[in-house]
């Protein structure tokens, strides 16, 4: 589904990402995980097409199409979705219409009619109830007064509303109480199927006890150092990142 290769780049002329290798089936889930400043952040905002990010050398191939071509609109509708650490607010837009502009964008380029009233509040109910939205909240502006993690599931209620391909959870868990944490992952979690994908960016193990990881990469220096199985994760978690950051050097 995504093949990164050898991808350089950053922002304002400092490179940040210094040679990025990763590969996504269909059907997995991948954690990042690393130090502050490692890239992870930026990852994400070059795989989504933000335009403050410039690539430098590298490729990447999204679903058998040139990914760094497409726009970041076009990245969307191909399937691509980010989940923001930090959600916006959107004064003067209410979720209502966000929602049904951004379902029917994607399916105007997919060549598809505007989706009907009935189906698009039966679609409304049907993934807000997943992570346990307030109704109340559909007709106030995009997280405008949101509490944190009203902002978070609203995330994962954007992403079950337009069923990507590949979605990027940065850092989700970041400002998530325990009961928050669980009602995100479970939404994740019962969004994956066979042919989706997810990458799970984060600092701290305990969001992959929610959400089980296939693969679990340590991001340092703007390159995947060491990649393993979940296992890798909880060793990260007792051990720090000092050991992994001491084997790669001492590799080189």
């Amino acid at each position: 589904m995504l093949k990164i290769d050898n991808l350089q780049a950053g922002i304002d002329g400092k490179l940040i990402l210094t040679g990025i290798n990763m590969e996504v089936k269909a059907g997995e889930i991948h954690a990042v995980m690393g130090p502050n400043g490692s890239g992870k952040s930026t990852m994400s905002n070059v795989l989504v097409g933000h335009p403050a990010y410039q690539v430098v050398s590298g490729s990447i191939t999204f679903r058998g199409k040139n990914l760094l071509e497409m726009s970041a609109e076009e990245r969307s509708h191909e399937g691509l979705f980010l989940s923001f650490q930090y959600p916006v607010e959107i004064p003067g837009v209410s979720m209502i219409n966000f929602m049904r502009t951004a379902i029917n964008e994607k399916r105007r380029y997919h060549g598809l009619p505007p989706i009907s009233p009935a189906d698009f509040l039966k679609l409304i109910k049907e993934k807000r109830d997943l992570v346990k939205l307030d109704a109340g909240l559909m007709n106030r502006s995009v997280n405008e007064g949101f509490s944190g993690g009203e902002k978070k599931r609203n995330e994962i209620f954007q992403m079950a509303m337009l069923e990507p391909a590949l979605s990027i959870l940065d850092e989700t868990d970041s400002g998530l109480d325990i009961d928050a944490l669980r009602i995100v992952a479970d939404g994740v979690n019962r969004l994956k199927t066979s042919d989706t994908a997810i990458i799970v960016i984060t600092h701290y193990q305990r969001l992959l006890e929610y959400i089980k990881p296939d693969f679990v990469h340590v991001l340092y220096g703007g390159r995947i150092i060491k990649s393993a199985g979940p296992e890798l994760a909880l060793e990260l978690e007792k051990r720090g990142y000092d050991w992994v950051i001491k084997e790669y050097e001492d590799s080189l």
